[in-house]
């Protein structure tokens, strides 16, 4: 008996946990469902929605696109750009399996084994999260709340959004997700922007030892920094190319060779102020401004440029940039060096024919237009205090052609050193289209801001001689071959509204006598200009002129004839196409299409063109503008000279033989040199000079457009001609059908010799 009142004690028992045991489970299999019921209904907190998670927020950089579909830049606020499954290397996508979810193929937003794996060890051999958990993460609740319960609450709702994000979108589309979200460091957020920053690649150029860095950097991007711990990250990287090789994604004798290399980084940080085309990017910025104030979203409300992901294609050919800024940092840093040492010894260095008060005045207003000045301003710090601090001397870093230097230097000292710099601008431009495929504002966009090509008007010298000729040819049915007496002339008070009597005068004081129109604009003959303008009248040049694009107020004197007027670089290139493009004006187009973030098209520019000149005119000063380059200011376009002396750098081997249509332009005192150059698809100028007019060179030897800015030209087109792939032509202009201006004219070519001094002089001196 006493047994089996024992056995019902133990059955009874049984039965008793057993039953406490289901009803533990139950409830708690009923509390678990419920909690994850609770968290999706938001109830534990918010939830992304179906909208959210077809439209995750990625605060998308938008993109600066050349015509060549090359990034040229970006805006920003968090760098990051989207990509596509397909825009991704094989190499990277296997090394992001192998590395971080082995099974990504295989679940469906959570790993089974791998949760049971962690629950088991403690997470001792690492967690179990997916690479959609951690998409999940880095979309809607970063890295959350160390507190435990909260940590399971979050853990919970990442589950969930990982299922949804499975059953939302595909496998591929995850990972290009997940490649898109992930922060970098050092400002690259995505794997686009990562590998531009740290191999200055795009995705698809990474190699598998770059591709393994990148991954690598998933687990910790602050701890695997390249930059901060270069041993860390090629341990990492040898730890993702043993993954790789142990899912059979590379072979043991591939690891073991990819182990062996260094990390060969080429590191560029993203910037708003360096990179390509900064001059023009910085005047897209300004345009995209005004843009997005009259563009709407189609919900009416404002597009941020920095935020929403645009595409904004442009007109600018990366190639044919790249060639504009070699050359004129090529041509500028011997320049430079020339003029600093031509300024040795005067003591109002940079300035030339002005006196000491008058350059302490200027460095004064230099001054008060500075940073400090205004700071310390704010601060209500008395002038003398200001000007004192001036004087001080303080650490800081500066531009030269060598690049940055750290020195010790008062801050007078350094807007002094600053003055000494000459700059440039360049702009190329398709005469066919008006659209714009070089821009090179100035030297250094770090240092130097003013824009020298949209921003900057300077005064033209002889290249507004063009717009006189074709005023002639067009009123007084001249033509290139046409003869004019070379002679002193004046134009007496009264006529054209002169109010002093004015004698132009040609360089070196030299007439020639009988020339024809061809030979007196390939010499740059100032009395002829002259004349000309005396007989069109200056009202006719300036309506021409405007015609041509040009807004600046031109005063009606005859003195324009010479280039006393300031125009952009934007404005000369796009009159001289118009000459180019048989008499049509194409307004200047830098816009092909802006493109949301979703590709859809929201912008085409619609191109602006007018008729200025009948073909056989425009044809009439295309010939004109050959004959410079023939025998004239620009013919050291077409000789072989290395040059010696001090000449020893300007002369880089062009040997033109094509034809070129060209003008060079020289301003009093040399302030200003250009040299605008023309093929038939392809028109450039260049510009260079100070940025105050009395700092200069003394003398016509670096002075002159033929030698400040032509070789930037030349420099260019030769690297323009080494790109087959840019197809600019070296074909004769386009001949107009029954031309009926003569412009076939005989004269013997002069003889080019190969010292650069005996060069023609291109100046336009003027006195009233």
């Amino acid at each position: 008996m006493a047994t089996n009142k024992k056995t019902n004690t133990t059955e009874h028992d049984f039965k008793y946990y057993t039953k406490k045991f289901w009803k533990f489970f139950f409830y708690g299999m009923g509390g678990i469902i419920l909690f994850f019921l609770f968290a999706s209904w938001g109830l534990l907190g918010s939830m992304p929605s179906f909208e959210d998670l077809e439209n995750p927020d990625s605060n998308l950089a938008t993109e600066i696109i050349s015509s060549d579909g090359v990034v040229i830049g970006k805006y920003f606020q968090t760098n990051r750009s989207q990509l596509k499954y397909s825009d991704l290397p094989k190499n990277l996508v296997d090394a992001l399996v192998a590395t971080e979810d082995e099974r990504f193929y295989e679940h469906s937003g959570i790993d089974g084994r791998g949760t049971l794996r962690a629950i088991v060890t403690l997470g001792t051999n690492g967690g179990a999260s997916t690479l959609t958990q951690q998409l999940a993460k880095q979309l809607f609740h970063g890295e959350g709340s160390k507190f435990l319960p909260f940590r399971i609450i979050q853990k919970a709702k990442e589950w969930i959004i990982a299922i949804r994000l499975e059953r939302q979108y595909t496998k591929n589309e995850i990972l290009a997700m997940y490649c898109n979200v992930y922060d970098f460091g050092n400002s690259a957020v995505g794997v686009s922007s990562a590998a531009q920053t740290y191999f200055s690649k795009t995705p698809k150029e990474l190699t598998v030892d770059e591709s393994a860095i990148l991954v690598g950097m998933f687990k910790n991007s602050s701890l695997y920094n390249p930059i901060r711990n270069p041993d860390g990250v090629k341990n990492r990287r040898n730890v993702v190319l043993g993954q790789m090789e142990k899912s059979n994604m590379i072979t043991e004798a591939q690891k073991e060779k990819l182990q062996e290399l260094p990390l060969n980084l080429h590191f560029k940080l993203e910037s708003h102020r360096e990179g390509t085309a900064t001059y023009f990017r910085e005047y897209l910025r300004d345009y995209m401004k005004k843009w997005v104030e009259t563009n709407k979203k189609p919900d009416g409300s404002d597009y941020d440029i920095y935020k929403d992901g645009l595409k904004i294609y442009t007109t600018i050919d990366s190639r044919m940039q790249l060639h504009a800024e070699e050359a004129v940092e090529k041509h500028m840093a011997n320049l430079q060096e020339e003029f600093f040492i031509e300024q040795k010894g005067n003591k109002n260095a940079p300035f030339v024919g002005i006196s000491e008060k008058e350059t302490n005045r200027v460095l004064k207003l230099a001054m008060k237009a500075s940073n400090r000045w205004t700071v310390m301003e704010s601060m209500e710090k008395s002038e003398d205090e200001i000007i004192e601090s001036f004087n001080k001397k303080t650490k800081m870093t500066v531009f030269t052609w060598k690049g940055e230097r750290d020195t010790l230097m008062t801050p007078l000292d350094s807007i002094r050193y600053y003055k000494h710099f000459l700059q440039a601008g360049l702009m190329a431009m398709e005469p066919q289209t008006g659209n714009i495929k070089a821009w090179v504002g100035g030297i250094n966009y770090k240092y130097f801001q003013y824009d020298h090509v949209a921003q900057g008007a300077r005064q033209v010298g002889s290249t507004f001689k063009p717009f006189v000729y074709a005023t002639a040819i067009e009123q007084l049915n001249m033509s290139p071959c046409d003869s004019i007496i070379d002679a002193p002339f004046t134009i007496p008070v009264g006529r054209h509204h002169v109010t002093e009597t004015w004698t132009p005068r040609n360089s070196n004081n030299t007439y020639l006598g009988m020339v024809t129109l061809k030979k007196a604009l390939a010499n740059s003959i100032n009395t002829v200009s002259a004349k000309l303008i005396d007989k069109v009248g200056p009202e006719a040049v300036i309506k021409l002129t405007h015609k041509l694009g040009v807004k600046t107020e031109i005063p009606a004197q005859p003195s324009i004839a010479l280039g006393a007027v300031d125009i952009t670089v934007e404005e000369m290139v796009a009159a001289y196409s118009t000459f180019a493009n048989q008499g049509v004006y194409n307004k200047p187009q830098f816009l092909s299409r802006i493109e949301d973030k979703s590709g859809v098209v929201i912008y085409e520019p619609i191109p602006e063109s007018h008729d200025v000149l009948n073909k056989d005119i425009a044809f009439a000063v295309i010939k004109l503008l050959e004959g410079v380059t023939e025998g004239g200011s620009g013919s050291r376009l077409r000789t072989e000279y290395g040059g010696s002396g001090d000449n020893r750098w300007t002369g880089y081997p062009y040997m033109f033989t094509n034809p070129i249509a060209g003008k060079t332009g020289t301003t009093q005192n040399q302030s200003d040199g250009w040299f605008m150059g023309m093929v038939p698809n392809l028109v450039t100028g260049v510009w260079v000079g100070c940025e105050d007019r009395s700092a200069r060179f003394k003398s016509l030897t670096y002075g002159q457009g033929a030698t400040a800015a032509l070789p930037v030209w030349g420099y260019f087109m030769k690297l323009c001609y080494n790109d087959p792939s840019l197809k600019v032509s070296k074909e004769d202009f386009e001949r107009p059908a029954n031309l009926s201006i003569k412009v076939d004219c005989y004269q013997p070519r002069p003889k080019v010799e190969k010292d650069t001094t005996a060069v023609i002089q291109d100046t336009d001196e003027f006195e009233f």
